[in-house]
């Protein structure tokens, strides 16, 4: 059997390296010229080939952080697709796309993904709660002990806040307003009905124990809910964590707009292994922003000024004479 002539990591060198088209279709043009150059079906049975695993992602990642530092943050995003539907915060509906669960770890300067999940209970049966603890889990046998574990009111449930609690591990949420407190003893009550200060209020969460929670005003005039089982965390504190944990709004669009997670012009069944090569493209783009301080797209401009520097010492659309 002849060996493969591409593979994984001269796709993720692809996907990188491209700008705007990220089918298996120019992959192949692009490939280096040689006797075993890659035609694209070879690039497509490489997708159906791999098996999807975040375990190549956390080998590649793991050198990176640090286990007794920084923070652990648990989001999701819909990656637009026109097969599938779930909830898209970008666009605030239901739309065609993959819902794609990432724990990302950061310490407020790098981002880093160590796993990832598919909200595919059709397929698995597993919910995004239960993709929540599995990777939380995997993080415990991995030796995470972060200083928080950051996430929004989806994931708040009690069967995930007691996880963290059996970990010994602080959390910080969102809590909808709508979610039962009792601040002094005298039954439980919607939290938007109860004075809380943007210092911070310790009160009783219904079914799991006490808790600080933060009132949050926002510039627009939302008010925001935030929650912690660390009854001595200060607004300083809360306010670093939260800030720290948008970082992983800034991966999802990384990961979008400089590495065509969502752009694949690919089957339904190689989707996901192109989504967990994106993901690992992208920990490429951030250490090397890490390490030289350029960005993500202007790395991804620095290759195509190769090509463009090399067409203008000679430049082959001229205008012919006529006469």
């Amino acid at each position: 059997m002849n060996p493969p002539k591409v593979n994984e990591y001269d796709y993720i060198n692809f996907l990188i390296a491209a700008q705007k088209t990220y089918s298996c279709s120019e992959a192949g043009r692009v490939q280096p010229e040689s006797a075993r150059a890659a035609a694209h079906e070879a690039i497509t049975r490489l997708l159906h080939r791999i098996e999807p695993s975040s375990d190549q992602l956390w080998q590649e990642a793991q050198p990176q952080v640090r286990l007794k530092q920084g923070i652990l943050v648990v989001d999701d995003s819909t990656l637009d697709k026109l097969y599938a539907e779930n909830w898209s915060g970008k666009h605030g509906r239901v739309v065609q796309g993959i819902n794609l669960i990432t724990l990302l770890w950061t310490e407020g300067d790098r981002h880093i993904p160590l796993d990832y999940r598919f909200d595919e209970k059709y397929v698995d049966g597993a919910t995004k709660n239960d993709h929540f603890r599995a990777m939380l889990a995997r993080a415990t046998e991995r030796g995470f002990t972060p200083q928080c574990v950051v996430f929004d009111s989806w994931y708040s449930s009690l069967d995930n806040l007691k996880l963290i609690r059996e970990y010994g591990w602080v959390w910080l949420s969102r809590l909808k307003r709508n979610r039962h407190v009792n601040p002094d003893n005298t039954g439980n009550r919607p939290v938007h009905e109860v004075a809380i200060a943007a210092t911070g209020t310790v009160v009783h969460l219904k079914g799991d124990g006490f808790v600080k929670v933060f009132k949050i005003v926002t510039p627009d005039g939302d008010i925001d809910y935030w929650a912690t089982n660390d009854l001595k965390l200060g607004p300083l504190q809360r306010l670093q964590f939260a800030e720290f944990a948008w970082a992983i709004e800034e991966y999802h669009r990384g990961l979008k707009q400089c590495c065509g997670a969502e752009r694949a012009q690919v089957r339904s069944t190689t989707q996901r292994n192109h989504i967990g090569l994106s993901i690992r493209a992208f920990l490429r783009l951030e250490l090397h922003w890490f390490a030289t301080g350029i960005s993500w797209y202007e790395a991804k401009l620095a290759i195509v000024r190769h090509a463009i520097r090399a067409y203008l010492a000679a430049p082959s659309f001229v205008l012919v004479p006529t006469a």
